[in-house]
């Protein structure tokens, strides 16, 4: 993500049980336009031979 821009935080999540990644993760970046460009970008991705998703994320209705 950084190669896209300023990289806030990341919130990797893992399962509780074991501490193995969950496969997602949550990225903040300051800069709206730089998010944007990144999502653009990368939804679809391949990583390690799997698409990625990115998009933003939504509050819980």
């Amino acid at each position: 993500m950084e190669e896209y821009g300023t990289v806030a935080s990341v919130k990797l999540i893992t399962d509780r049980e074991t501490r193995r990644s969950k496969g997602f993760a949550f990225v903040e970046m300051p800069d709206d336009a730089e998010a944007a460009n990144a999502i653009k970008e990368l939804n679809g991705a391949e990583y390690v031979g799997r698409p990625m998703v990115v998009k933003e994320a939504l509050p819980k209705k």
